[in-house]
């Protein structure tokens, strides 16, 4: 017979089991919008299907902690094909690029995978049989389960923009703000600062926010709001897609292989300019935060307008003078928001759009990868790859902090990444 958990012990499985249900459920729920096909298709190579997204989310709960922590035998032998992503020391999968071909398992068959697998977490939860080791991989895989809730948004996204159609995804629903004026500053003195996080002071933080460390910023300020479309058209209006003066090397090849003009998602049309949302088509509003930028088209801005951008230890130096949050997951708006001049203080640290930074993705001093296949969550990325900071309007709440990395490539611009300007004093 299995011991009965002491009645605190209880209380944590059950509020864990909690999360675990309203986490898998909102995913769920973000689905529903959508029809089969919709869920099938894969638009660019470094997207994925949503029926993917569903499925993936499940199999790491089902590899790492049904098969792993409670040696239940798995669903089915396929899907650990399927739906591995990048976990080498498991095995081959498909690859990223083909699996948009998967036409099978079919959409029912992916939801009926998530209810067997949610079924058995969720008791295990309950009846306080998984291990402490065990609890802790759920909660990494709440955080990537979030992580994909994200993604499996900016995916539509990027989906539903190359249908002629106009397809929308909600109803528009954007957050607006009051009209913004110039853009002020905010200084922050010279100073050693703390940074990042260790490993057990949250249970959320995931292993490339440490170790914690101490490192010395120069004084510098920060913009007081992100960079607006109206702040960015006047640099494509000035030409600076033209202008290789503004442009790191690499940036400037980008332009050119690819015919930037603008940021993705803007349209002229007969002199007017419009922008493709989560709510189709509409005309670009121009005290909305400029969005999917790459790192390139930040980092021109930022030289165009006499700035550079912020390195992430500046952003995260930042948090304590936040003034307010910006739009996220949880306001259903989908899209940034325009933020009110009559705040004070460094606004929109949190939410609205993830913040590129000068800084390369890199381990912090003392960095080890977890043991096991986990262990390649993270660490192995560190390269090529740049930071973002803050979150964006569609991260769900509850996965940010101040610590948190996130990190793309250079030219990546279908996620919700904007800019904001830093200057050295």
């Amino acid at each position: 017979m299995r011991p009965t958990p002491s009645s605190s012990a209880a209380s944590d499985h059950a509020t864990l089991a909690d999360r675990y249900a309203a986490t898998r459920r909102l995913t769920v729920d973000l689905v529903a919008p959508l029809t089969e096909e919709d869920c099938c298709v894969q638009s660019q190579t470094c997207s994925s299907p949503t029926k993917w997204h569903l499925g993936h989310t499940t199999w790491f709960f089902e590899r790492f902690v049904v098969r792993d922590a409670l040696g239940l035998e798995p669903y089915s032998d396929a899907f650990e094909y399927v739906f591995n992503s990048y976990y080498n020391t498991i095995g081959n999968r498909q690859p990223r690029a083909r699996r948009g071909v998967l036409t099978r398992p079919g959409l029912g068959e992916v939801l009926a995978y998530r209810d067997v697998v949610d079924d058995r977490v969720e008791r295990a939860l309950r009846e306080g049989s998984l291990p402490e080791q065990a609890r802790e991989v759920v909660e990494l895989g709440l955080n990537h389960e979030q992580q994909h809730q994200e993604l499996l948004l900016m995916d539509i996204k990027h989906l539903f923009s190359c249908n002629p159609l106009g397809v929308e995804y909600a109803s528009d629903a954007s957050a607006e703000g009051a009209a913004i004026s110039g853009m002020g500053w905010v200084a922050f003195d010279e100073g050693v600062r703390p940074i990042g996080q260790d490993l057990g002071t949250d249970p959320r933080v995931y292993d490339n926010e440490g170790p914690g460390h101490r490192v010395f910023l120069e004084a510098f300020e920060l913009a007081d709001r992100l960079v607006t479309n109206r702040d960015y058209l006047e640099f494509v209006l000035d030409n600076g897609y033209e202008r290789p003066e503004h442009w790191l090397d690499l940036g400037w090849q980008a332009v050119q292989a690819n015919g930037w003009q603008a940021p993705l998602y803007w349209s002229e049309r007969d002199g007017d300019w419009l922008e493709f949302t989560l709510s189709g088509w509409s005309a670009l509003e121009l005290d909305t935060p400029v969005a999917h930028l790459s790192l390139y088209e930040a980092d021109a801005y930022a030289r165009w307008a006499g700035a550079r951008l912020p390195t992430e230890c500046e952003l995260e130096a930042a948090w304590d003078r936040r003034a307010c949050d910006g739009a996220m997951l949880e306001d259903r708006v989908f899209h940034p928001s325009a933020s009110g001049s009559g705040e004070t203080g460094v606004r929109q640290l949190m939410g609205d759009l993830w913040e590129w930074t000068s800084s390369s993705y890199g381990p912090y001093p003392g960095y080890a990868p977890p043991p096991g296949a986990v262990g390649e969550y993270n660490g192995k990325f560190m390269c090529n790859q740049y930071v973002l900071r803050g979150g964006c309007c569609v991260t769900p709440r509850a996965h940010l902090r101040p610590t948190y990395r996130n990190f793309y490539e250079p030219e990546a611009r279908w996620a919700f990444s904007g800019v904001r300007l830093a200057r050295s004093v």
